[in-house]
């Protein structure tokens, strides 16, 4: 049987989650993203917008999350020395955490660029020997249960 946790016992509280993960990519693919030539646009612009609306979708992805109003939502990418680095945050004021959300906005963001560089990534069999997604891990968790931020 599935079912959702019950939450409506639970008080209203300010909650926040921050999320970190990594997209690794090969040197060649960097360069391009930094040099801004990216045939199908601006991967960072693009993944960040995908990422934010991602996070508003997450009950339609993962079935036991509930439906959470958020307040507050921010993905952003940079380039790294490896690749590209994403960091999502979202915050509510709900009876359940954000956790869900930050990580579905992260994990998007980062197949967004993914999506849009493969063709720089793909070897000559069509597979991603220099790509590799992750980790992507909750670095942060808030629960205000005073009313406070």
């Amino acid at each position: 049987m599935a079912r959702q946790r019950d939450v409506a016992g639970k008080p209203a509280s300010r909650r926040q989650a921050v999320v970190v993960g990594e997209l690794r990519l090969s040197p060649g693919t960097r360069r391009a993203i930094r040099a801004r030539r990216v045939e199908k646009g601006d991967p960072i612009a693009a993944g960040e917008l995908a990422g934010l609306l991602a996070m508003k979708r997450t009950p339609e992805l993962v079935p036991h999350c509930h439906v959470v109003a958020l307040t507050s939502s921010v993905v952003e990418i940079l380039p790294s020395r490896t690749g590209v680095r994403v960091r999502a945050e979202a915050g509510t004021v709900d009876r359940t955490g954000v956790e869900m959300e930050a990580l579905v906005g992260a994990t998007v963001a980062l197949l967004t660029v993914w999506d849009m560089v493969k063709y720089l990534e793909k070897d000559g069999r069509g597979l991603y020997p220099s790509t590799s997604l992750g980790p992507v891990r909750v670095m942060e968790k808030r629960v205000a249960r005073d009313g406070r931020p």
